[in-house]
């Protein structure tokens, strides 16, 4: 995607052939700034601190810190270590966990001596397969906004809200939610998005409004209690949104507050998807609300907030009252019932057991075996 319009990926190789290049993601919207990774313990910071996010994009780095890991040793003790590190950083993307015990399972079987290398080259081939599998995303996703402008009598913009960040930003490339936009940008179809701002950290107001700003597509942020009001008022044509846990019955986790969008949309006769990388896919657990580990983050994420004053510095400040508590669940789980569809690499489908495995058939392979 662009950066002040030059192609950019969310994570890179550096030309010294080991360290990690990074959008600082904390930097954003008001500064564009990136980061060198140059040793596990940096790896599993940035993925800690919300310096990359989205669950793709986590999966991504963790992958590169494993091989940064082995550049540094080697070793099985070291292999573990870095792996144990890495999983302890986020608890809630899935994607994380697939790419980590990817790299594990690629490296045991070598001896210490070829794994740097090879940890470099399968972490490279994660990444790149996630932009082929974002890329297909978009293209099985824009079918539902062609279908929505034919709706509309090709007149006027397909107006799609969409929650948190779910764009190339918490991918490598093209991103989950925003792949499908991207695409019917390309085939000229006119757009509008609603940006829920996404309380509270605000990705869809620091995140999402920047990339499409850059990408030069027409958007409105709005705060999080907007979208009902929306949708009644004929404004929404389809919801998009990402997840960083799927379960295999369809229940989806993402962003504190996406449940509230699926009761909406449902109320109100939208459309309500979620776009997701089959690694995203947790075929382990059936329940979303009672088997997803729901991550608990500072609770200054809530009272204090992040903006830019008019002398153009930088600054928080405190919203609350002195000695008021804050809760911050970072997500929810919105049950697959008020799911419309997932939207995989492999195609669109229910949300259900049934309809993933209609795409994943191997999957109801592998439980029988």
């Amino acid at each position: 995607m662009r950066v002040q319009g030059h192609d950019t990926r969310a994570i890179w190789l550096e030309p010294d052939g080991k360290s990690i290049g990074i959008i600082d993601q904390t930097k954003l919207p008001h500064e564009f700034a990136t980061r060198r990774l140059t040793n596990l313990a940096e790896a599993a910071q940035a993925i800690q601190s919300m310096q990359v996010r989205g669950a793709p994009l986590i999966g991504a780095t963790a992958a590169y810190g494993v091989a940064i890991a082995m550049k540094h040793d080697a070793s099985d003790q070291s292999l573990d270590q870095a792996c144990k590190t890495l999983m302890a950083t986020r608890p809630t993307a899935v994607n994380l966990r697939w790419a980590v015990e990817e790299m594990r399972r690629y490296l045991s079987g070598l001896p210490p001596s070829a794994r740097a290398a090879k940890a470099y080259e399968r972490a490279a081939a994660i990444c790149d397969e996630d932009v082929e599998i974002n890329r297909a995303i978009g293209d099985n996703g824009v079918v539902l906004i062609e279908a929505a402008w034919r709706k509309k009598g090709e007149r006027g913009a397909v107006e799609i809200l969409t929650h948190c960040n779910a764009g190339w930003l918490a991918t490598v490339d093209w991103g989950t939610a925003t792949a499908p936009i991207y695409r019917a940008q390309e085939l000229g179809i006119p757009l509008h998005i609603w940006v829920d701002e996404t309380r509270p950290r605000n990705q869809g107001a620091s995140l999402t409004a920047w990339e499409l700003r850059e990408q030069g597509i027409a958007h409105t942020v709005i705060a999080d209690n907007a979208g009902g009001h929306l949708m009644q008022h004929g404004r929404v044509d389809l919801c998009l949104v990402g997840t960083d846990r799927v379960t295999a019955t369809g229940d989806v986790a993402n962003k504190i507050g996406t449940y509230l969008k699926a009761l909406a949309a449902r109320d109100n006769n939208v459309p309500f998807y979620v776009a997701l990388p089959s690694p995203t896919v947790d075929w382990t657990i059936a329940d979303g609300v009672r088997e997803i580990p729901i991550e608990e983050r500072d609770a200054r994420e809530v009272t204090e907030i992040a903006g830019r004053l008019p002398d153009g510095t930088v600054a928080r400040v405190q919203l609350t009252p002195d000695g008021s508590p804050a809760a911050n669940p970072a997500f929810d789980v919105t049950p697959a019932r008020l799911v419309t569809g997932l939207i995989t690499e492999r195609g669109i489908c229910p949300a259900s057991r049934d309809g993933l495995l209609s795409l994943f058939p191997e999957r109801r392979l592998a439980a029988n075996a």
